[in-house]
Parts: C-alpha cells; structure tokens; sequence
C-alpha cells in the first residue's frame, strides 16, 4: 500500500497590492490553520517519507509551519508544482523512486484539486468523497491509498479517498 497526502497551502495574504503571486505570503488565519493541521499530522501519526512542496512563498510557510511536527522529513522545493496541472502533479508522483511508500504534496489549486479527484474517481469514504466534490478549501489535506506497487502505475481511479480534513474540521484554538 501506497499513501498519497495532498495538502492545499493554507490561505494566503492579499493585503500588499501589486505583489506577485508568487511571493504572497499565508494571512494569519492561514498561520493558525497550517499550526492546527501541523498537529493533526503528529497526532495521527503521518510521518510521510518525502514532501514534495511548491517553492511559492504560501506553500514554504505552510511547510515552516508543519515542519517541526514531520520530524525531519526531507523534502524537496519544485518550482514546477507552482501552477502545475493536474497532469504535471500526476507525472511528478508517477516518477517517485520505488522505495518510498508515502508522500506529502504542497501544492496548489486547481491542479491539486483535480488530481485528487482524478486520483479517486469518487472511491473511497462517502462522506470524505462528498466533501472533496463540493471544494478543495486552503489548508485542507486529502489522504488517498492505492494498490498500485508502483509510482509509474498511479493513474486516475487507482486510488481510494480514506480522509479530508479542512481547517475548519480542527480544533485550530487548542494547540500545544
């Protein structure tokens, strides 16, 4: 078994007009929201072997934020998962070295979006499948699992939806 957790940055600044999109940093819901998912990571135990993140300014503050709670995770900063596509996100999960059995992606709407909906193909828990359909929200974080023994052979419906936790499903106040 193989897991794939799409997490979208969490909400992001439009305060300083004429900043290019790419350097908006998270807003201070957006903080607070990256500390309670970063939480909910320890708290269940999701420890993925590599993390994959855009190296837009929202998605590496999302991950400064998570970060002590992964323990160390390497990860890798692509410029390519900015604005990448549903079929870039796939291509880039599809060339990951055999050995790793799960991955943490920062990314983006709507290329985040419409891979774990590609992924799934509506498989998996009813309600989490119910919640994804209706919106991918920042901060959110989609765990999928496949039977595939191999990252070449990920394709669309190969994938079952086991969770969607949103910010708003967390208990953001309560941090320790």
């Amino acid at each position: 078994m193989k897991r794939i957790y799409l997490l979208r940055h969490a909400k992001s600044s439009w305060d300083e007009a004429g900043l290019d999109d790419f350097q908006r940093p998270l807003n201070p819901r957006g903080r607070k929201a990256a500390k309670a998912m970063g939480k909910y990571l320890k708290q269940h135990g999701i420890r993925p072997n590599l993390i994959l993140c855009s190296a837009a300014a929202r998605t590496r503050a999302t991950y400064d934020i998570l970060e002590p709670r992964l323990e160390g995770v390497p990860v890798s900063f692509e410029d390519r998962l900015y604005e990448a596509t549903r079929g870039d996100l796939l291509h880039r999960l599809q060339a990951l070295d055999g050995h790793l059995h799960s991955v943490l992606l920062i990314g983006h709407n709507p290329g985040l979006e419409k891979l774990a909906l590609g992924l799934s193909a509506g498989n998996g828990d009813a309600e989490a499948v119910k919640r994804l359909e209706q919106k991918y929200p920042t901060g959110t974080l989609a765990v999928l699992e496949t039977n595939v023994p191999h990252w070449p052979e990920l394709d669309a419906g190969t994938c079952r939806l086991l969770d969607f936790i949103r910010p708003r499903d967390l208990d953001a106040d309560d941090e320790d």
